[in-house]
């Protein structure tokens, strides 16, 4: 196996494990060449909790799980492989709505969820961007 993949599924493990370095995480997921399935010619995100999550997968294996329980019938999932920073930089602010990112969600033990705030998508499209002054009047 090896590559970026495996070691941003490392550093997932590490924080899911409650060690590591949050932004060595975010570190390597804006690295990681991720696989994002695409349906329609559309990227695959799924909503929850007010947010659009677009679904990248650190390695094929990681994306062949989803792929059993999403892909029609025996049809082969088309992807696109995007860095993980296009995803969070370009791509997220371009939907016009509070987006992140979901990793590896195919994988209970393994996924991990970078959602839209300061230091992981740009600060213009970050939900909690100018929380400090807009928390003070709560």
């Amino acid at each position: 196996m090896g590559g970026a993949g495996t070691v941003l599924a490392e550093r997932i493990a590490e924080r899911r494990a409650g060690v590591g370095d949050p932004r060595a995480l975010v570190g390597e997921m804006r690295r990681s060449v991720l696989l994002v399935p695409v349906a329609d010619g559309v990227l695959w995100s799924a909503h929850s909790g007010g947010v659009r999550w677009i679904c990248g997968f650190s390695d094929e294996a990681a994306l062949a799980r989803f792929a059993v329980l999403h892909a029609p019938g025996d049809q082969p999932m088309d992807y696109a492989a995007l860095l993980g920073a296009r995803i969070v930089d370009e791509i997220v602010p371009a939907l016009g709505e509070p987006a992140g990112l979901a990793v590896d969600i195919a994988n209970e033990d393994g996924s991990m969820f970078f959602p839209p705030v300061t230091g992981i998508v740009p600060d213009a499209v970050a939900v909690d961007a100018g929380a400090g002054e807009a928390g003070a009047g709560r």
